[in-house]
């Protein structure tokens, strides 16, 4: 195993600037997702790692070794791509002993290495198939296997679940998850499903126009995401913003929401903990809560140590999931989304309470954008 640095990082192609000077640390062990949107460059970002993409300035470093000029080959990883490449007249065993054989590896190490790997990816009884005769998932694990036979100091996956259908892409994860836990490998995963990287991750790193926006624990990201993009991107439903300003009440710090008529406003109680230095009363913000902690109030069923928000909506969307349902409402001249209970009663037009989470909510800066 090995830790994985990656410092002032920057690709261009051409007068495209792909990354723009990426710092990054993975630590011995851990398991590293890199997630953004199409185009922002966390596929350009593994290549690089992997050797597939030269270096425009910067430098990567593969335990104590910088490998910016090293081929592919000679640096130590394993990468899984998302179309398994699989070679299709070879056998599960031969495909997975053919980089072995490649390296020369002598042939009484083969059927020990096999083993252990089928063994640890329960595809022992699909050793003589073909990758025709197997399944979407069965070929991910003999991908896999492939790369776990060469015991490298870092896994690199490229997307490898996105070829498979939802519910097998749940039960791989659970596997992948497995996998990690007993064989530890440093491990870097790009995706782009924001599940597979909240279940999988050590640590995420959220990538956007080139640029790490936040590189932190899964749940520092969703709960303290480092700025507006951050938090819109990870949680789905995305998190609700809404334009505010900071005030007093009582001698208290609130956050004011104005009317939609613009006569008053709606205020809500901050938490005096930490006030103090997001700035004082008049100060404009972005208010961001998750529709999980805005939903239908209940003074009864509120915790007495929370601080709870009430805010009046109008119901213009109702979507039952099973687990929940989820409210589209008009507040003021901005629609949110509410996380009701799945018993939930509730009607298109109807006026409803909703009740604010206030520790959980996220305050921004408009300008920056930026967490405050």
């Amino acid at each position: 195993m090995a830790s994985l640095s990656v410092r002032r990082l920057t690709k261009r192609f051409g007068p495209v600037e792909v990354l723009k000077s990426v710092d990054l640390e993975v630590r011995t062990g851990e398991f590293a997702v890199l997630i953004g949107p199409s185009g922002c460059g966390k596929s350009t970002l593994l290549a690089m790692i992997a050797g597939l993409e030269t270096v425009t300035s910067g430098e990567i470093r593969i335990g104590e070794r910088v490998v910016n000029g090293v081929p592919p080959k000679d640096r130590d990883i394993a990468m899984v791509f998302q179309s398994y490449a699989l070679y299709p007249t070879m056998s599960v065993r031969e495909n997975i002993t053919f980089g072995m054989e490649s390296r020369k590896v002598p042939k009484a190490r083969h059927d020990a290495a096999v083993k252990r790997v089928s063994e640890l990816l329960h595809i022992e009884a699909l050793l003589d198939r073909k990758p025709a005769q197997l399944s979407g998932g069965q070929r991910q694990r003999v991908a896999m296997g492939r790369a776990l036979v060469r015991d490298p100091a870092l896994f690199l996956f490229d997307e490898p679940l996105s070829n498979l259908d939802a519910k097998l892409r749940v039960e791989m994860r659970t596997e992948m998850k497995k996998l990690h836990q007993r064989v530890g490998k440093t491990t870097v995963y790009v995706t782009h499903d924001q599940v597979e990287a909240m279940t999988l991750a050590s640590r995420i790193a959220v990538l956007h126009h080139g640029a790490v926006q936040q590189f932190a624990e899964p749940r520092v990201i969703y709960d303290r995401p480092s700025n507006m993009f951050v938090a819109g991107f990870m949680g789905s439903p995305s998190m609700n913003f809404l334009p505010a300003e900071l005030a007093s009440a009582n001698g208290k710090p609130v956050v004011a929401l104005p009317a939609s008529n613009g006569s008053g406003a709606t205020l809500l109680p901050l938490s005096l903990k930490g006030s103090q230095s997001i700035g004082s009363p008049g100060r404009k913000v972005i208010l961001g809560v998750r529709p999980e902690n805005l939903t239908e109030y209940d003074p009864q069923r509120i915790d007495a140590r929370q601080e709870t928000g009430v805010v009046e909506a109008s119901v213009e969307v109702v979507e039952p999931t099973g687990a929940d349902t989820m409210v589209v409402a008009r507040l003021g001249e901005r629609e949110v989304i509410a996380g009701f209970a799945s018993d939930a009663v509730v009607k298109v037009g109807e006026r409803v309470q909703l009740g604010i989470n206030m520790a959980k909510i996220c305050l921004f800066d408009p300008e920056s954008e930026r967490l405050i």
